[in-house]
C-alpha cells in the first residue's frame, strides 16, 4: 500500500498523507460523517421511529413495483379489475412520469425496474447495515 500511496505518476498533486487519510478506515468515520449531514440533529428516537415507518413503506412499495413488472408482460390485464387495481393504483402516478422520461425499451416497459432499483437504493442508504437513519438511531446523546 505504501508503494501505490508513493507513486508520484499514479496520484500527481496529491500527497502521500492526504490519500492514506482518505483510505483511512477507523471506528469513529461513520460518526464524523454523520455529524456532517443536515441531519446530524436528528433525535435517535425520531431516528428510530423513522425507521419503523419507512421500512415497511420501502417493502410493500418493491413489491407493488414487483407486481408491476410481472403485469407487464401481460398488456391485456384488465388493470382497472379488482386483484390488479391493487397494484395498479397506487404504483401508476409514480410509473407514468417515469414512462415518458424513459420510454419502453423494444416494447418492453422497464419504468417498474428503476423505481425497484431507486427503492432498493433508498432502503440500503437509509436503513441498511450503515444506513443514516441506522447510525442516527445508534448514536449517543
Amino acid at each position: 500500500m505504501a508503494a501505490l500511496l508513493s507513486a508520484p505518476f499514479l496520484f500527481s498533486g496529491l500527497s502521500a498523507p492526504s490519500i492514506a487519510e482518505a483510505f483511512e478506515i477507523s471506528s469513529s468515520s461513520s460518526t464524523k460523517l454523520v455529524e456532517m449531514l443536515p441531519l446530524a440533529d436528528l433525535d435517535p428516537a425520531v431516528a428510530s421511529v423513522l425507521m419503523s415507518i419507512l421500512g415497511p413503506v420501502f417493502s410493500s412499495l418493491n413489491f407493488l413495483f414487483i407486481i408491476r413488472i410481472v403485469m407487464s408482460w401481460y398488456p391485456q390485464l384488465p388493470v382497472d379489475k379488482f386483484p390488479y387495481v391493487i397494484a395498479f393504483a397506487p404504483t401508476e402516478p409514480v410509473l407514468e412520469p417515469t414512462r415518458k422520461l424513459i420510454p419502453p425499451v423494444g416494447g418492453v416497459d422497464v419504468s417498474p425496474v428503476i423505481w425497484v432499483a431507486i427503492m432498493s437504493f433508498l432502503n440500503e442508504i437509509l436503513l441498511g447495515q450503515q444506513g443514516l437513519l441506522v447510525l442516527l438511531s445508534q448514536q449517543q446523546g
